[in-house]
């Protein structure tokens, strides 16, 4: 796949852009580029309405007319359809008591460490919500990749691959994604900075209220503010797959063929080679120990069930191992759940 151009940056390019006291943005970038690997591939464009998104897809295509010689040709026009995407905002606040800061040895970077634990949840939530978020049921938060392809027979239901085998509830799903600026992207409210921003607050007194067993009184904390204002936007479903059903049960007994699995996907993402576009594999744990075992030696045999298969690759890239398949590098997200409800 071709490298997104500079005008459509991942988070780790727009922090670069609007780094600010003594690195704390960078800081806050690595942190959540090591715990969400999704921000590594996952594009990001300002809204061009407000904390909304308004896109104009492409539904039908006009069709010609074979023509004869005198005869006319009615005029034809495309299909498209307008979807409006929204923004969630998350939101969390740090209070530590002032005198332990004072008695580090470094006050900023004891709170940056202590800052550190609430970017982590925040950005673990931001990664369940880019495939679980529904504003159907959460309208508070934005809408995901899962409600948006739960169904086999919706109009994207031909991008869902079905690997149900009669098994139990223990359902987790993998996803192929082409990030672009006209496939899938991520978003930002208009007029903002993209991210997880951190408000340092300073330090004030805070109050504690008297009650039964607290008399209550005053001390000073150092307070600050974390805000993460983010969507997602889906302009052509046919970059996203869905490998759906798939039973964790079977996929730990050895009983799942993996490869079989993404090489069904591959071949449902269209035009796989579009320029522009940053194409990405999405799995839980399990998913990627049982397609790691398929793909290893074993003292047994001497060989893997797949051993030599030219379509999986393993390569390092900053100091980290990367699996791939036909190009596309496969993430290990704990996004992803082992509880998912079937989809049909």
């Amino acid at each position: 796949m071709a490298t997104l151009s500079a005008s459509y940056p991942t988070l780790l390019d727009l922090a670069k852009q609007s780094d600010y006291a003594g690195n704390v943005q960078g800081d806050i970038i690595e942190i959540l580029k090591d715990t969400n690997p999704i921000l590594q591939d996952m594009p990001f464009a300002e809204c061009n309405n407000g904390t909304k998104h308004l896109t104009t897809t492409r539904s039908g295509i006009p069709q010609a007319t074979w023509r004869r010689l005198y005869q006319g040709v009615q005029p034809q026009k495309g299909e498209t359809t307008q979807v409006e995407d929204t923004c969630g905002m998350l939101e969390a606040w740090s209070e530590i008591d002032a005198k332990l800061v004072e008695l580090s040895n470094n006050p900023r970077q004891f709170r940056m460490n202590e800052a550190a634990a609430f970017i982590e949840g925040m950005n673990r939530q931001m990664a369940t919500a880019v495939f679980y978020g529904n504003t159907d049921t959460d309208p508070e938060q934005f809408m995901g990749l899962g409600p948006r392809f739960d169904s086999l027979s919706a109009a994207n239901g031909g991008q869902i691959v079905d690997a149900w085998s009669n098994g139990g509830t223990d359902l987790t799903s993998v996803w192929m994604v082409v990030w672009g600026p006209r496939t899938v992207h991520g978003l930002y409210p208009k007029g903002s900075k993209a991210g997880l921003s951190r408000e340092d607050k300073g330090k004030t007194t805070k109050e504690i209220a008297a009650n039964a067993t607290v008399d209550g009184g005053l001390y000073d904390v150092y307070r600050e503010k974390f805000c993460w204002d983010t969507g997602l936007s889906v302009r052509d479903w046919r970059y996203v797959v869905r490998i759906a059903n798939i039973d964790v049960s079977n996929l730990v007994a050895g009983s799942v063929d993996c490869l079989a699995l993404l090489r069904k996907g591959y071949w449902k993402l269209k035009q796989r080679q579009t320029p522009g576009g940053r194409a990405a594999i999405y799995a839980g744990s399990d998913f990627m120990e049982a397609l790691d075992a398929q793909c290893t030696p074993t003292l047994a045999t001497g060989t893997g069930t797949t051993s030599g298969n030219i379509r999986l690759m393993r390569s390092e890239a900053e100091g980290k191992e990367v699996m791939s398949y036909r190009g596309m590098p496969i993430r290990e997200t704990d996004a992803i759940i082992n509880t998912e409800t079937r989809v049909t």
